[in-house]
């Protein structure tokens, strides 16, 4: 870990003041013993009415990166074209920096890794990662990469919502979407949650922490909730299963790692089954430890700003990430070798290809479609869109992972990871 024992007093220029900034605004405000304050707040729309001194804010974003007395600067933007410019001009500049915008973290993170080395500053993003639960910080501090099995987790508050009000209260995709953007857990455009983008964006940050691999999101199959069906919430209730978003990773026998966010049914028995609307929750499996879980909000705006918050009382210790995984000979490589039980619903039974499928274990016609289960190579996920055609859903089953389809064919017996 990377701290020293003298205390840093902060003093904060802060891009944006939406949901997560006014939290952070009121909890620097109401806490004296954090030794840091808000100097100047960049906003966009000056003509909106905010809950601060209007001295407090500026459009001027180099009024706050040029302020030699701003030793910190925390990135709270939706846009991460402008936050990757906000981030690298503070990093050049020797400021301190911290950041919730997980897009332009998983799209520039080899560069941010190497333009903070180079300029010996923090650059700290516990927030763009399940919001109040501190699984950035675990991962990099305490999980050794030879010890850690897998990483699950529902790690998007936004799609969980939706999937809990669906479930529990019968709610349509859109009420259940409108009511999330309501409250604060979801983005007047929400596709870059219900469309899988924002966990695939967090996976692609965790996959980093845990097992030193810097892998682009486009890279990790993924998908969001958006062609879930009726017939899937109808299947899961008569298996006793309810949906959730799962975002999955897990080093295999040689060394490399497999990672996917994708629906799946959980069973009645699984911890994940009783993280509802918008909390978070991640499983961590290590040889040592077993499996520890994880369970917190994932979305709104002071649990996002108490992560914030706690990278900024790192900050005060000047505590670094070290990235200690990355420099591990051989490293650690993103593997697409691997097969995923799955169940797939249409509505025409031309839409399907039958030859996409490694095995076939169940193919049922009725009044509600048609549903085939059985072994889907991810290969044939990634490289073709036959299962994101109208009218087709794909759900990844409880028993997920074939990790040796061909072995364990050969013996009868397929090895099924859970």
């Amino acid at each position: 870990m990377s701290t020293n024992n003298k205390q840093t007093s902060l003093t904060i220029g802060l891009f944006g003041f939406g949901v997560v900034g006014e939290c952070l605004y009121q909890v620097i405000a109401n806490t004296p013993t954090l030794n840091a304050t808000i100097k100047k707040v960049c906003i966009k729309h000056p003509e909106k009415k905010r809950n601060a001194p209007h001295s407090l804010f500026t459009t001027d974003s180099q009024l706050l990166l040029d302020d030699e007395e701003i030793n910190v600067i925390v990135e709270l933007t939706n846009d991460p074209t402008d936050a990757y410019r906000i981030v690298t001009t503070a990093i050049k500049g020797n400021k301190s920096v911290v950041t919730a915008n997980k897009k332009m973290i998983a799209d520039n993170l080899k560069e941010l890794i190497e333009l903070q080395s180079k300029f010996g500053v923090p650059l700290l993003y516990e927030a763009a990662c399940c919001a109040s639960i501190p699984v950035i910080r675990n991962l990099e501090e305490y999980y050794d990469n030879d010890l850690l099995h897998s990483i699950s987790g529902i790690i998007n508050g936004s799609t969980n919502y939706i999937l809990t009000k669906i479930a529990e209260e019968n709610k349509s995709f859109e009420d259940a979407l409108n009511e999330a953007q309501l409250a604060g857990f979801a983005e007047t455009d929400p596709s870059l949650d219900v469309e899988g983008i924002d966990a695939v964006n967090k996976l692609s940050i965790l996959l980093t922490h845990a097992y030193g691999s810097i892998t682009l999101p486009s890279h990790i199959l993924h998908a969001g909730i958006t062609q879930l069906q009726l017939s899937d919430a109808a299947y899961a209730k008569e298996k006793g299963y309810v949906i959730k978003l799962l975002a999955h990773a897990r080093k295999l026998a040689d060394g490399s790692i497999i990672a996917f966010v994708l629906p799946r049914f959980v069973k009645a028995d699984e911890r994940l089954r009783e993280v509802r609307n918008e909390y978070n929750g991640v499983e961590i499996e290590s040889s040592l430890a077993d499996k520890q879980f994880f369970y917190g909000k994932g979305a709104g705006g002071f649990p996002t700003a108490s992560a914030v918050l706690s990278d900024l009382s790192a900050l005060r210790y000047n505590y670094k990430y070290e990235y200690k995984k990355l420099n591990y000979t051989p490293p650690t490589l993103l593997s697409n070798e691997f097969y995923l039980h799955v169940s797939v619903s249409f509505n025409n039974t031309q839409i399907v290809a039958v030859q996409q499928f490694a095995q076939v274990d169940e193919w049922v016609i009725n009044e509600s479609g048609c549903r085939i289960s059985g072994i889907v190579h991810a290969s044939s996920l990634l490289q073709n869109d036959w299962w994101r055609q109208p009218g087709v859903s794909l759900v990844v089953l409880p028993q997920s992972v074939v990790e040796d389809f061909s072995s364990a064919t050969t013996s009868g017996i397929l090895s099924l990871i859970p």
